[in-house]
């Protein structure tokens, strides 16, 4: 990822992280918070997104409508994003503007007012987003296919959370989240552009320093029980349009597997899946291509996994083109599995895979906030930031003996679960976003 990266941790317990990169007057901040849908107990689903939403709504020293305006003044862009593991917020800026940032984000780590009145009205908006994703195909299966394939692990649920937590859930238990987990021993500050790293470590330690610590959020105690034999659900919903999805369970990010598992991908669906900013996807050269869309039985396949915490999801997607049906495109995937462990991958599939991989990793951290996102994943995923550093000299030591034995280990039918979406033919909705404010 080029030049260092200084990692300090204030006696707060916050962790600080900081890059230098001066090919251009921008920098970014972000501030990483150890909490996401995995920290979640039934009857408070979708809590930390809609803690992300209030925090948008201010404090008595930066009302919500004053912090936007002072954002778009200064030139600047900010968002906020909440995932499995975790929640981050972001401010791209002007080098010499970026202390706005800081003193916004230190100011609302501990003063957002989540103001009862304003709690309702999110409460509207997020039902309502919550709607747009029951309109969308891919939602509806990945909901029903991750839910049966996590019957302890709190990845069981969706990040938005069940519509029954979101009518139900109260204002404290929004604050009650947002105080516990809201809190320096919990959190990681990301800066990356151009500042000097001296100077800029004293202005977080200035801003931040006197926060008192709070604890970090406890381990996610409940592991899930290797899957017996192989589940199927079946889902019925708006559109014309079928979809199918085989989804394994894989490791977390930090198995020693996970960089065989994601050259694996690459070279047999032509995805990266080297991190949630990284993408993934398919291409034309790819086997699954060739066996799906280049037979016009799908009009597109994708395979992708993610990097996340503890084990989670490998997946294989396909669009069934019109005029086909679910059990065909199934049937072809299948006989590709099959045909991947009797022909394994190639010297030359896994140099491109490779060439593939290290080329979209290398995009994903092209830019200022692209950097500063890939660093905070990878210390929030992991607990260290080098798991980014060092991915690409990773990957290079991967073998096709490697690759062979993982894809023996987790690509096994009783670790699978198949979902199908079977359209109903009524109407369905917009595609949504996966980042709020």
């Amino acid at each position: 990822m080029g030049s260092a990266i200084t990692r300090i941790q204030l006696a707060n317990g916050l962790t600080v992280l900081l890059k230098e990169m001066h090919h251009a007057p921008v920098a970014t901040f972000m501030v990483w918070y150890r909490v996401g849908s995995r920290n979640e107990l039934p009857g408070h689903t979708g809590v930390s997104h809609w803690v992300e939403h209030m925090m948008f709504k201010g404090t008595p020293q930066f009302p919500g409508e004053v912090m936007e305006r002072m954002i778009s003044r200064e030139g600047g862009y900010w968002n906020a994003f909440t995932w499995l593991d975790y929640t981050a917020y972001y401010e791209t800026m002007p080098s010499n503007r970026i202390d706005l940032a800081l003193r916004m984000e230190a100011d609302r780590m501990s003063n957002t007012i989540m103001a009862a009145a304003e709690v309702e009205s999110e409460r509207t908006v997020i039902l309502s987003e919550r709607a747009m994703y029951e309109n969308q195909p891919r939602f509806l299966l990945d909901e029903e296919l991750t839910a049966a394939a996590f019957r302890v692990h709190p990845y069981h649920h969706e990040v938005i959370g069940d519509t029954v937590d979101l009518k139900t859930m109260s204002r404290d238990t929004l604050y009650n989240h947002y105080r516990r987990h809201y809190a320096p021993a919990n959190a990681i500050a990301v800066v990356v552009g151009d500042f000097v790293t001296a100077d800029m470590l004293a202005r977080i330690e200035e801003l931040f320093g006197a926060t008192p610590a709070g604890e970090a959020t406890p381990p996610v105690q409940r592991e899930e029980p290797a899957q017996s034999g192989e589940r199927r659900v079946i889902v019925n919903g708006p559109g014309d349009t079928a979809y199918l999805t085989v989804a394994y369970h894989v490791p977390g990010a930090a198995h020693p597997d996970y960089p065989a598992l994601s050259l694996l991908n690459a070279a047999f669906a032509g995805g990266s899946s080297l991190g949630m900013f990284a993408g993934g996807g398919s291409n034309r050269s790819s086997r699954l291509y060739k066996a799906l869309v280049s037979t016009e039985l799908a009009a597109g396949a994708y395979g992708g996994l993610t990097p996340t915490i503890d084990p989670f999801l490998y997946s294989i997607s396909a669009v069934v083109r019109a005029g086909r049906t679910l059990a065909e495109v199934e049937a072809a995937l299948e006989a590709e599995l099959t045909r991947l462990a009797a022909e394994p991958i190639t010297e030359a599939e896994l140099a491109k895979a490779l060439k593939r991989a290290r080329a979209q990793f290398i995009m994903a951290g092209e830019s200022i906030s692209g950097q500063a996102q890939l660093i905070g994943a990878a210390e929030a995923t992991t607990g260290d930031y080098h798991w980014f550093d060092t991915v690409l000299q990773r990957l290079d030591t991967v073998t096709l003996d490697d690759i062979e034995r993982v894809r023996g280990l987790y690509l096994q039918r009783r670790n699978r679960i198949v979902g199908w979406y079977e359209p109903d033919g009524s109407h369905g909705g917009a595609n949504g976003s996966d980042e709020e404010e």
